[in-house]
């Protein structure tokens, strides 16, 4: 449990050391904000709909913890080339240890990333409808960052290129994140586009955001629950069985 520790803290250490990373990685859900936010929000309101800039918000919060988590797996190539990663797994532990250590602490940045993102969500005039919710919602926050983490660390270990890491996240992050609902409702969707929603893990995460932030779940928060944690068992074991495969 120790050497997991030490593993989580060396990502945390890493994210804090580096204030261009954070300040960065908020210029994207800044810009959704401000651009998406209020540029759409005069027709969001006259469809009856709302604020847009309320609705958005726990779809940008999405959107960083799956940008953030699934790039978190460029580290392990990055570890490779630099020779840490050899040194890691010849160390007297298993690997699945290593990849939950690793793993856990990319989600723990991940979500950080996410509560910055809330937090700035704040001043453009977003507000939660349950303080106490609020509250609630940081775990679920953890559990999207830990699929996705996860998923970035499989994809990862089979790979050795950055470039082409770089190339299958973006072909990976996009279309997660265009077709989850983040920016648009889930009701009234084309029967097609709905079963793509549907299979997609990071719509119950939104969903799951937005029923925990603005008591307005597609789904049922139960039901987004039971999905999520499924999903992340399923990517961690994934990532398990592809991280003992790796060769430093």
């Amino acid at each position: 449990m120790h050497k997991i520790y030490i593993l989580w803290l060396r990502q945390i250490k890493r994210y804090l050391r580096s204030r261009s990373r954070i300040v960065g990685a908020l210029a994207q859900p800044m810009l959704y904000l401000m651009a998406l936010g209020y540029g759409f929000g005069a027709v969001f309101q006259q469809a009856g709909q709302g604020s847009y800039l309320t609705f958005l918000t726990p779809g940008v919060i999405g959107m960083t913890i799956i940008f953030t988590s699934m790039f978190s797996g460029m580290e392990v190539i990055w570890d490779r080339q630099f020779g840490f990663l050899k040194e890691t797994l010849v160390a007297p532990m298993p690997r699945f240890n290593v990849m939950l250590g690793r793993t856990l602490g990319g989600a723990t940045v991940a979500t950080i990333q996410a509560l910055i993102v809330l937090v700035a969500s704040l001043f453009f005039g977003f507000r939660p409808t349950s303080w106490p919710l609020l509250l609630a919602a940081i775990p679920c926050m953890f559990l999207v960052a830990l699929l996705f983490t996860a998923l970035g660390t499989a994809v990862a270990s089979g790979l050795s290129d950055m470039q082409g890491f770089q190339l299958i996240m973006n072909f990976l992050v996009m279309p997660l994140f265009f077709f989850s609902g983040a920016i648009y409702p889930l009701e009234g969707l084309p029967r097609a586009l709905s079963l793509v929603v549907s299979i997609n893990p990071l719509t119950y995460g939104v969903d799951a955001f937005r029923g925990l932030l603005i008591n307005s779940s597609h789904y049922g928060l139960a039901t987004d629950i039971a999905v999520l944690c499924v999903a992340t068992f399923a990517f961690l074991y994934m990532g398990s069985r592809m991280f003992e495969r790796i060769e430093a």
